[in-house]
Order: C-alpha cells, then sequence, then structure tokens
C-alpha cells in the first residue's frame, strides 16, 4: 500500500523552538547519536549516498523517546505543584522513558501498556520504579484509560482538548534533526520515519518544512496498523483495527489529531510493510553493525518497498528509531 503527495515539499510551518537542544544538551549522558553511512546499502538501492541515524542508544535507553519524554516532563514539573503521578500509554519505549524521567525527577510513574506488549518491555518499565497496569485491548484502549487515571498525563497522542503535552514531546524531537544536519553537512534528498500516531514524524515534516528544502519525507508503518496511510487516502484522520505485529511501537491504530495537519500536508509518501519485510531489513542491519530494532529497521523496508516509485535518489537518510530487543 502506498501513497504520495507531490506538492508537500511547498508547503511550510513554524520551527521549533531553539531552546530545546540547550535544554538536552544539559542532561547526563547527553551525547549525539551516530549516523552511519552505509555504501552497501546505497549501491543495492541506487542512491547516491545512504545513512543510518542510529538511536540504539539515547540519554541512556535504547530508542530516540527520551528526547520528546524529557523536555515534556520538564515543562510539566515546572508547572505542578509538589509531589505529582506522571501517566502514560505506550508500546513500550514512550513509557519507559516518561517513567524514568518521573524516577531522575523524584516523582511516580503510572504506564499503562496494551496486552501484546512484550513481557521484557513491560519487565523494563518496572525497572524505572513504575507501576504498570496491562490493558486488555489495543494502544488506543490503553491511551483512554491513561487519560482517565488520577496524574498527570504525558501522552504523545493528541486530541482536542488536550495538545500542550503532545506539542512538547514533538518539540523534544527536534533535536534528533539538527544533529542529522550538523553530522551530514547537507539536506538529504529522503528522510525515511518510521511512524505510529504520527508524532515524531511531525517533529521531522516540521524540520524539514519551515524551510526552503528539497528534502522528500516518507512515512513508513506495519501493513497491520497503517492508520496515517489509511487517513492519508481517505483524506481525512481515519482509525484502523491493529492486529500483532513485531514492529510493537507502531501497533497504533489512530493518528494524534495534532500531528495530522503536519502529516496531511507535509509527507511526500508512506507505505505499509509486512512483518517478514521488516525482520529481513532487521537482520541486514544487524549484519552492517547496526542493532536496530523492529522499528528501526521498519525504515529500510519501507525504502526498499517504495523505492520503484522514488526516481533517482541522492542522499538518503534511514531513521532507526530503536534498536534491538
Amino acid at each position: 500500500m502506498k501513497f504520495s503527495r507531490p506538492q508537500a515539499r511547498s508547503w511550510r510551518c513554524p520551527p521549533a523552538p531553539a531552546e530545546v537542544r540547550d535544554f538536552h544538551a544539559g542532561l547526563p549522558d547527553h551525547a549525539p547519536t551516530p549516523l552511519t553511512e552505509l555504501p552497501g546499502l546505497a549501491a543495492e538501492l541506487g542512491a547516491g549516498r545512504l545513512f543510518v541515524k542510529d538511536e540504539s542508544s539515547r540519554l541512556g535507553l535504547p530508542a530516540f523517546k527520551a528526547l520528546g519524554a524529557s523536555w515534556a516532563v520538564h515543562q510539566v514539573l515546572k508547572q505542578a505543584q509538589g509531589q505529582v503521578t506522571l501517566t502514560t500509554a505506550t508500546d513500550g519505549n514512550h513509557g519507559r522513558a516518561v517513567a524514568r524521567m518521573a524516577r531522575l525527577n523524584g516523582h511516580q510513574a503510572h504506564v499503562f501498556v496494551p496486552s501484546a506488549v512484550p513481557p521484557h518491555a513491560i519487565e523494563a518499565i518496572r525497572q524505572e520504579n513504575a507501576r504498570v497496569t496491562v490493558v486488555d485491548g489495543t494502544y488506543d484502549d490503553a491511551v483512554a484509560q491513561a487519560a482517565r487515571a488520577e496524574g498527570v498525563l504525558v501522552q504523545d497522542m493528541g486530541r482536542p482538548g488536550y495538545e500542550q503535552v503532545p506539542a512538547w514531546i514533538v518539540e523534544g524531537y527536534a533535536t534528533l534533526c539538527h544533529e542529522i544536519d550538523e553530522q551530514l553537512g547537507e539536506d538529504p534528498d529522503l528522510v525515511v520515519i518510521p511512524v505510529g500516531v504520527g508524532s515524531f514524524a511531525q517533529a521531522v515534516i516540521t524540520h524539514y518544512r519551515s524551510r526552503e528544502t528539497n528534502t522528500r519525507l516518507l512515512a513508513v508503518e506495519p501493513d497491520t496498523a497503517a492508520c496515517v496511510l489509511t487517513s492519508l487516502r481517505a483524506g481525512e484522520l481515519t482509525t484502523v483495527p491493529t492486529g500483532t505485529t513485531i514492529m510493537a511501537g507502531l501497533n497504533c491504530g489512530t493518528p494524534s489529531t495534532t500531528s495530522w495537519p503536519y502529516l496531511s500536508n507535509g509527507l511526500d509518501g508512506a507505505v505499509a510493510i509486512s512483518d517478514e519485510q521488516c525482520a529481513e531489513a532487521m537482520r541486514d542491519l544487524h549484519a552492517l553493525d547496526v542493532h536496530s530494532g523492529p522499528c528501526g529497521a521498519a525504515s529500510l523496508a519501507g525504502l526498499r518497498t517504495a523505492r520503484a516509485d522514488l526516481g533517482e535518489l541522492g542522499t538518503v537518510v534511514l531513521i532507526s528509531t530503536e534498536g534491538r530487543p
């Protein structure tokens, strides 16, 4: 399944606030993640150059999610009175990041996870001293329960009336994009983005659509949870039923309402991939010493799936959003 919007590069939006990078630079364990060049994959895919932004270790956690969670928790706690419990729903990495930031700041966390989340991911969240509630249902069901729970919700999925915290999370992801600018030294021709509810994609879109650039942006989702692709094709925000997938962090049935205007206007294309395609991409990246988890490897699988429709390719950046489990 594919979608394309050639006019996306002419759409514009305001940039992310500049102070986010300074905040991250002041955190313990902060360091830019690697941008690794893979000439063999570039040759296979007919690209001028190909790089992987490797988020297998970010602020002491195995995924990029710590960037958004840390900035949002910082903003929430500035407004908090006394001890608070931070609540959230997650497929794994976001919840662990919120729990880590709560613990480091001396607060409690209550994390809701759908029943399909693997036990090792649940245990990693509990190791951050968080309370974990396993919801008998989907990611969307977990989001609904977290929103009703006592505490301060730190969720990356926006909805009408809940917009500020998701916006802070998106702002936090901007640091990753600025690192790519500095490491690459040029605007890439194509950036490939794994997508769940769309908050991270919103951050990447904001980065490139807030200035003049010819960079194309391609979203990748599991074919069992292609809520963004389905919404793009329908021309409106749409909920889809979700199944099981090895790409647990992308197993989302509804796009974020705060991200939807960016997704619908700023993406050049979207594609859905199978678990088999993702597993092959993960094996290939591991063989090249890039230890992506399934969500991270989705970017390579998505590029392979969409390659015939992309024409000539210059410099490509695949964003590998997580390390291997």
